[in-house]
């Protein structure tokens, strides 16, 4: 398994967070490939889309069905952002892109749950590698990540 797949699981078993977890046969990359694999559907998919500013990481967890728009999320974290390219994705937080899990990540990245989720108890994240994916409860995602959510959504 991935390095990514490894922190995602072990930071889980630390501290007794109960999911679901699959490992699939193939790439989760896209919010539709995850949702056609695990027969959900696309709103389903907490997708993390990061964001940069210089050498600082935004993660975005916002419904597969979803767009961010760049003028809510810089509104938000208070500085002009761009989607990060691959090299920076990985560099900034560790991952590769499609495997970029809600938790855990270095300090200085900034995790931003959507609005978008709280229409789900449950839904379908990376889990740290480009094919895999973990269930988690809302409930779950606020005590890993906090109670909030911010409305970033086009």
């Amino acid at each position: 398994m991935s390095k990514g797949y490894e922190r995602v699981h072990e930071y889980m078993s630390e501290y007794g967070i109960e999911a679901r977890s699959v490992t699939l046969g193939t790439s989760t990359r896209t919010s539709r490939m995850a949702a056609d694999a695990l027969g959900c559907t696309v709103p389903e998919i907490a997708k993390s889309i990061v964001f940069t500013n210089g050498e600082r990481a935004y993660v975005v967890v916002i419904s597969g069905d979803r767009r961010v728009d760049l003028g809510k999320l810089g509104a938000a974290v208070g500085a002009k952002v761009t989607v990060g390219d691959a090299d920076a994705v990985r560099r900034l937080t560790g991952y590769v892109i499609g495997g970029v899990p809600p938790f855990p990540h270095d300090d200085g990245v900034v995790v931003i749950l959507d609005r978008s989720l709280e229409r789900f108890r449950h839904v379908w994240a990376a889990g740290g590698a480009p094919n895999s994916v973990v269930r988690f409860s809302l409930e779950q995602l606020h005590g890993v990540l906090g109670p909030g959510t911010v409305d970033v959504a086009e």
